[in-house]
């Protein structure tokens, strides 16, 4: 690959997936991309650099962006915010909630579906306490075929191994072959759509939760300011937003604060964002008018 076929991939691969690729990364860049020349019968990068240049070469973005961005998930990552989930936030936002029995959770950068399907689990484990309340995951990804992983719930004995309880395992999956396959029933429980953080979100709607965990790395920082505004305007006043234990809004945003307790990576609106968060979906509102019916809730917990 020339240096400047390097360069344009680079700008392509920000332009598509956001990823901040270094100048010193054309070796490890080229590693990745080998494999593909095959898959779409090329004689070399180079005709795949101009292939991406294409108007119609969606699906090779896709594919070029899942080869180099890292789609590193595995089950209950970090233990902690799965623990607050259902222990700390679930409770609070229930108290505020009783009137709609409702609670969307938005799953960003999910990849192949371990970090939404944690969450199902946990709350399948207490179906009971959120008995008669619709609890909604919607897990994105820009990555299509990461996403078609994902909705299988097929999983290697590698896989499952990272994280995820021997108890959860024989009780929510079934042995197929050499893999693991998660169950219908919580498979059901998590809607998989298409979405990239670099574009509009606001088709997404309205979240009580957000998960965008271990993603801001990549991200150079206006990016990373780009898309934790995009979020900001996706997340209910009184709604929490969970990056990595590593990742923080410092520096990035002024609309977040660490919770109350303290845990590495949870994050609340300041008072003064909550406000005008607040304001600004009151607004919205009056000019949709009050007769427009609310989207037709998709049912997660429900008495059995």
């Amino acid at each position: 690959m020339m240096a400047h076929e390097f360069g344009l991939m680079r700008r392509l691969l920000k332009e598509h997936s956001g990823l901040n690729l270094g100048s010193d990364k054309q070796d490890m860049l080229e590693g990745k991309l080998r494999p593909l020349l095959r898959e779409f019968d090329l004689p070399s990068l180079s005709h795949l650099v101009l292939m991406m240049m294409r108007a119609d070469a969606h699906h090779l973005h896709s594919r070029v962006a899942q080869a180099v961005t890292v789609q590193e998930s595995y089950f209950f990552r970090d233990k902690v915010p799965f623990d607050y989930f259902v222990d700390g936030m679930l409770p609070k936002l229930m108290a505020k909630r009783e009137a709609s029995r409702r609670i969307r959770v938005w799953c960003a950068a999910a990849a192949t579906g371990q970090e939404p399907y944690s969450l199902a689990m946990e709350l399948a484990e207490r179906n009971g306490k959120f008995a008669g309340w619709s609890i909604e995951i919607l897990a994105t990804d820009f990555v299509e075929d990461a996403l078609a992983k994902a909705r299988k719930g097929l999983y290697s004995q590698f896989a499952v191994q990272r994280g995820l309880p021997v108890s959860f395992l024989l009780k929510y999956f079934n042995k197929v072959e050499n893999a693991w396959e998660l169950s219908p029933d919580v498979r059901g429980k998590v809607e998989f759509r298409k979405q990239n953080l670099l574009y509009n979100c606001e088709a997404l709607g309205t979240f009580d939760v957000i998960f965008c965990r271990n993603v801001l790395i990549y991200f150079d920082e206006a990016t990373k300011r780009a898309v934790l505004a995009r979020i900001a305007e996706r997340l209910a006043p009184d709604g929490y937003l969970v990056l990595g234990a590593a990742e923080t809004t410092t520096g990035m945003s002024h609309d977040f604060g660490a919770v109350p307790e303290g845990h590495h990576g949870i994050f609340r609106f300041t008072p003064q964002a909550a406000a005008a968060r607040q304001a600004s979906e009151a607004a919205k509102r009056r000019g949709a008018g009050d007769d427009v019916a609310p989207p037709r809730p998709r049912l997660i917990a429900s008495p059995r």
